[in-house]
């Protein structure tokens, strides 16, 4: 079997239900040439040691996917889980997924479609929080802005006025957005952003043009952030874009990384440059 075109790259720890819960996902989806990656930090049973994820695993094997499950310990911070993840993919794409994270069917299918359209670095389905479907918040939406076309480089900064675009993620905002927009079904459209939490789809070669998140060397152990330092690098150099609808289900569990006081932007600048 050759390398898939997309590898799914989750890193995990102490989250045996959830984990279960994303592996489902993927087993739907109805792209045919993806690949499954699981990192797992556990502190005890690994979290794909259960019998519901096994069985998704197997579903996904059995409908023709890849599927390799791993420990990678001792735990060194995020930033190196997500660097070990990406030293293993040899794919043209690399999506990583939280292991918190439902996808609807067909989401990876339209990620799929729209970075091979868009040609950016990078495309984001932000994640949804349902539980606040009733929670509108139309001053948070204020910063939507729609790509009229390819997604072009932009250097963003904590002083930039394109870094309020954050708020266009909090709670069921996602949801609310896609709700407005009336899309039909099987469009989707590109908007601008700061970053993407928890699904998002790197070009991988641009992704380790930029320094992928080598920066882990640099950080604490115990940090966060570094999903969102690693987009901006992308996103100076080649673009970036969130898409919607979305798709992306947060299952809202409690944090694994508990410990936020270091954010790898404090500690490592965006680090803008171009070829």
């Amino acid at each position: 079997m050759g390398e898939p075109e997309l590898e799914v790259l989750i890193p995990t720890r102490n989250r045996p239900t959830e984990l279960a819960t994303t592996l489902s996902g993927l087993a739907a989806q109805d792209l045919s040439d993806f690949a499954v990656v699981v990192s797992d930090q556990s502190d005890d049973a690994a979290s794909y040691d259960t019998p519901a994820a096994l069985a998704m695993a197997r579903m996904l094997r059995y409908r023709g996917h890849r599927v390799r499950l791993s420990t990678h310990r001792p735990p060194a911070g995020m930033a190196e889980q997500r660097a070990h993840l990406l030293s293993r993919s040899r794919s043209r794409y690399v999506l990583f997924l939280d292991d918190d994270v439902w996808l609807e069917p067909g989401t990876l299918r339209r990620m799929r479609t729209a970075i091979g359209e868009l040609r950016c670095g990078f495309v984001g389905c932000a994640v949804q929080g349902l539980s606040y479907l009733d929670d509108h918040r139309p001053q948070e939406l204020d910063p939507f802005e729609i790509w009229p076309g390819a997604p072009e480089p932009e250097r963003i900064t904590r002083e930039d006025k394109a870094w309020q675009r954050y708020t266009l993620h909090n709670a069921a905002n996602p949801t609310h957005l896609a709700e407005q927009l009336a899309l039909r079904p099987g469009d989707w459209l590109a908007y601008k952003v700061a970053w993407v939490g928890g699904c998002v789809l790197y070009d991988r070669e641009k992704l380790v043009r930029t320094g992928g998140f080598e920066f882990w060397r640099e950080l604490p152990r115990h940090h966060s952030g570094e999903d969102v330092l690693a987009q901006l690098r992308v996103q100076a150099r080649y673009g970036g874009a969130g898409i919607l609808p979305s798709g992306a289900v947060h299952l809202e569990s409690p944090t694994t990384v508990p410990r936020r006081e270091v954010e790898a932007y404090d500690i490592v600048p965006p680090d803008f440059w171009t070829e």
